[in-house]
């Protein structure tokens, strides 16, 4: 027997509700009740998840990650060299025009030999 998806949805708006509570009475940045409560909203998503699927086919578009996945991030850390938070540098641009195209001799080297190859196989 599936569950309501309106109760299954209620689940979810209360857990929010707690979650809410729980953090405005945070006594610290390892409060045992916000973690407690945010398990409890990723526990009712995923039933309401279900519910929708159960009786509709169909889902939201929304994902709950694991909590192990966030030390997946730390891989990419050492790749920021910066720390600024993006992987890109602005210089990692600097080689292109207003347009987006490249604005460097390499490439227009590169189109120079592409257009002798060209002119080669044509008198072929």
């Amino acid at each position: 027997m599936s569950t309501d998806p309106r109760v299954a949805l209620q689940s979810l708006v209360s857990a929010l509700e707690e979650h809410l509570v729980a953090l405005s009475n945070r006594r610290s940045d390892q409060d045992p009740a916000v973690d407690s409560a945010y398990v409890a909203i990723a526990d009712a998503f995923d039933a309401y998840e279900e519910a929708l699927y159960d009786n509709f086919d169909e889902v939201t578009p929304l994902t709950v990650f694991a909590d192990d996945e966030d030390e997946d991030d730390e891989e990419f850390d050492d790749l920021d060299e910066d720390d600024d938070g993006s992987l890109v540098d602005e210089d990692d641009y600097d080689d292109l025009d207003d347009a987006g195209e490249a604005d460097s001799a390499a490439d227009e080297d590169e189109a120079d030999d592409d257009d002798e190859r060209d002119e080669e196989e044509g008198s072929r």
